[in-house]
């Protein structure tokens, strides 16, 4: 793990005291799902939908990516999809590097980034995509409903084996003021904070 991501994380796990007992008591249901899913040999698949696919999804796919890295939980693989298309957003992706990611654009209307936790860790590609999209999962995986907008429009996802609904508020009400970098910095902290306790449950109930 990058030596300023692993300082964030650590600063993430102390956030656990400020999740609401209601989000805990969700988060723990869906940890003893993925653990039931494990015990029976399933892979674990966790896609991430929002609306665009441009903030809150992304960030969470990523930061739940390097959580299950950073827990060992090698099983897990993460996704993200939007009820649209737009593009995964530049300020949210700043304030994922500010994190400590390292994260390379290679441009165009709708960009991939080329995302890494980790010197010898292996390379995520991220871009907005619907949830269906042919490079997430089609079945078995755990939907994860990350803005309410998302959440109801889509009261069904195909595919999905569980689904929860975990909305945060949208760091995009900054765009253009001086809180910006802030507000999406506090955003991608209560992201993560809230997936590592998730799958430090998932741990800790494996072992």
């Amino acid at each position: 793990m990058f030596p300023l991501l692993s300082k964030f994380i650590h600063r993430a796990l102390k956030e656990e005291k400020k999740i609401s007992e209601g989000r805990k008591a969700d988060l723990a249901r869906l940890a003893d799902f993925i653990r039931a899913q494990r015990q029976e040999g399933h892979p674990v698949q966790l896609l991430f939908v929002c609306t665009q696919n441009s903030r809150r999804s992304q960030m969470a796919q990523i930061w739940a990516a390097a959580a299950a890295a950073w827990f060992d939980l090698g099983d897990t693989k993460t996704f993200s999809g939007g009820t649209e298309v737009s593009a995964f957003n530049p300020r949210a992706v700043e304030a994922l590097i500010r994190a400590g990611f390292h994260i390379h654009d290679f441009g165009g209307e709708n960009p991939r980034y080329r995302v890494t936790y980790a010197e010898e860790g292996p390379a995520m590609v991220c871009y907005s995509k619907r949830y269906d999209d042919p490079a997430n999962p089609m079945s078995g995986f755990v939907a994860i409903m990350v803005c309410s907008d998302a959440d109801q429009a889509c009261p069904f996802v195909p595919g999905a084996a569980f689904r929860l609904s975990l909305p945060y508020e949208d760091p995009k009400v900054a765009d253009g003021k001086a809180s910006e970098s802030a507000a999406y910095d506090k955003r991608s902290l209560q992201i993560a904070s809230e997936i590592l306790y998730l799958l430090g449950l998932v741990k800790g109930a494996s072992n």
